[in-house]
């Protein structure tokens, strides 16, 4: 019988394993059971952690290396892309991720600051469109640290200028946009973002994703009250609405800053990102498409890279999930065509790479002890 066919299409495990060290664990697996299926892998992003490298290896072009201030304005070697077509593309996690952080989380004193140092490096380069990817970050700013940098000044009620983070948003009184919009005359910017918080409010970006940044309850609700008030000193200034729209709790509500500072155009991520990788001609004969992400939860129905593949799948394929880890709801998953989900996750203990791809690969190797012939000849 003819060789069957396997698509590896998984996102990071954040902090943990890259999407390419996911595809080789499972590959690994696959083929030391099943030496003659055809293993094809396609790591993605949904606009978080990898997504530069995902599109320059779908697309081609140069990844720019470029020292900035990170998430508490220390000087950090990051990056950005720039594609064939001179687009460039930004992802925030380069720059205010959240590994950057690791063990001295704190929400309300980082900044994205960096992010918007590289934007000015982009559009110096003469790049006439910034696609940035929205996610993994470590701050709740609202993307004004990034406005900072990108020449916003922002004023205390004392007309003091100051760079707003996201437990000083409350002071901000009034602001100053006119040497951005100088800087990127020209320049268009598109986001891609795959939730659709508002910016504030009990689904907003303090509540929802600010305690897996590090804050308390207790700091989650300030940081959720200087997003309100920063919101309205802005849609003020604007004389438009940004906090409700969809997805304007992103990154910390950066959703909102980028639409607010950088007139941002939105779009899904993993759509942006399975569009260049040509992912339908490499689904095309796949018996199976394996998937994951780092976890499993309620924010993953919004399209991150399960849901988001499984809806681009569209049933033409079974889809199985692994996870790293999972956490209730995630009965739509399966209305969203997931056909089933093994979390890698094997002991209650906090997650190491060496730990996290040994049990990758047990959970994968479980599941293909499955799959006996005729379907697949060993």
């Amino acid at each position: 019988m003819q060789a069957r066919k396997i698509l590896l299409v998984p996102d990071s495990f954040k902090g943990t394993l890259s999407a390419a060290r996911v595809c080789a664990v499972m590959r690994e697996r696959i083929l030391a059971r099943f030496p003659t299926c055809e293993v094809v892998s396609l790591p993605v992003a949904d606009g978080g952690e990898g997504t530069v490298d995902c599109l320059l290896q779908a697309l081609g072009g140069e990844r720019v290396a470029c020292r900035v201030n990170g998430p508490f304005m220390e000087p950090v070697e990051s990056f950005y892309g720039v594609l064939p077509d001179g687009s460039a593309v930004v992802e925030m996690a380069a720059a205010a991720g959240l590994p950057m952080v690791r063990g001295r989380e704190n929400p309300g004193l980082a900044t994205t600051f960096g992010v918007g140092e590289l934007f000015l490096d982009a559009a110096r380069r003469g790049c006439k469109k910034i696609l940035v990817g929205l996610g993994g970050s470590c701050t709740n700013d609202l993307g004004a640290g990034a406005a900072a940098a990108a020449g916003a000044r922002f004023f205390d009620a004392g007309n003091n200028p100051f760079i707003p983070t996201g437990a000083t948003l409350g002071k901000i009184a009034r602001l100053d946009l006119s040497a951005l919009r100088e800087n990127f005359e020209g320049v268009l910017f598109s986001v891609m973002c795959d939730i659709d918080n508002p910016l504030f409010g009990p689904r907003g970006a303090a509540h929802v994703f600010a305690p897996q940044k590090g804050a308390d309850a207790a700091t989650a609700a300030a940081l959720d009250a200087n997003l309100r008030h920063a919101a309205g000193v802005i849609e003020a200034a604007l004389r438009r609405t940004v906090a409700e729209k969809p997805g304007a709790g992103a990154a910390g509500g950066m959703g909102a800053g980028m639409d607010a500072f950088f007139n941002a155009i939105p779009q899904p991520g993993i759509t942006a990102v399975l569009d260049a990788a040509g992912f339908d001609e490499k689904l095309a004969g796949a018996d199976f498409v394996f998937t994951g992400e780092g976890r499993l939860d309620s924010q993953s129905m919004g399209g991150k890279v399960v849901v988001g593949v499984a809806r681009r799948v569209a049933r033409r394929a079974p889809v199985i999930a692994f996870p790293g880890a999972v956490e209730d709801p995630v009965d739509d998953a399966y209305a969203n065509g997931v056909t089933a989900i093994f979390p890698a996750t094997r002991r209650a203990a906090p997650l190491d790479p060496a730990r996290c791809a040994e049990d990758l690969g047990l959970t994968v190797d479980n599941f293909l002890r499955l799959l006996k012939p005729p379907f697949f000849n060993p």
